[in-house]
C-alpha cells in the first residue's frame, strides 16, 4: 500500500497560500505515493518526476476523464492544470485546484497498456 502524500503550505502576506507541494514519482509504470488526501477547494503544485526510461503520463480526472483519455488519440499533453506527459528521466510541474465537494479523483497514465497495468493513484478529496 503507497503512502499518503503530504506537505506544508505557507501564508502569504496578504493573506493567500502558496499552494502545497506534493512529489509524485513515476517508477516501474507506478505512481508513488499511491494515494493522495487533498483538502475541498485546495490547489497543489504536483512536482512529478518520471524515474522510468519511457514516456508516461499525469491525467488527473474523475472516471469520466480516464474514460476519455484511455481511448484518446492524444499522443503528447501540453501542460495544463490535471494533464501533462512526462519525459523519460524527466520532472514536469502542474498546478491543480480540486473541486469544493469532498469525493475522489483518479490519477492515471493512459500511454497503451499503462492504465491497465495499474498506472493509477487515488486522489481523495476531503
Amino acid at each position: 500500500i503507497g503512502a499518503i502524500a503530504s506537505a506544508t503550505a505557507f501564508a502569504l502576506p496578504d493573506g493567500d497560500r502558496e499552494p502545497r507541494t506534493i512529489e509524485i514519482s513515476m517508477r516501474y509504470s507506478r505512481f508513488e505515493p499511491a494515494t493522495i488526501e487533498v483538502e475541498p477547494g485546495e490547489t497543489v503544485r504536483f512536482v512529478v518526476r518520471n524515474a522510468d526510461p519511457i514516456d508516461h503520463e499525469f491525467i488527473l480526472g474523475d472516471r469520466a476523464v480516464q474514460r476519455a483519455h484511455e481511448h484518446g488519440t492524444e499522443a503528447y499533453h501540453p501542460p495544463r492544470p490535471g494533464e501533462m506527459s512526462v519525459a523519460p528521466l524527466e520532472t514536469a510541474v502542474t498546478t491543480y485546484t480540486f473541486p469544493d465537494a469532498p469525493g475522489t479523483l483518479i490519477l492515471g497514465c493512459h500511454l497503451p497498456g499503462h492504465y491497465a497495468y495499474g498506472m493509477r493513484a487515488d486522489v481523495r478529496i476531503g
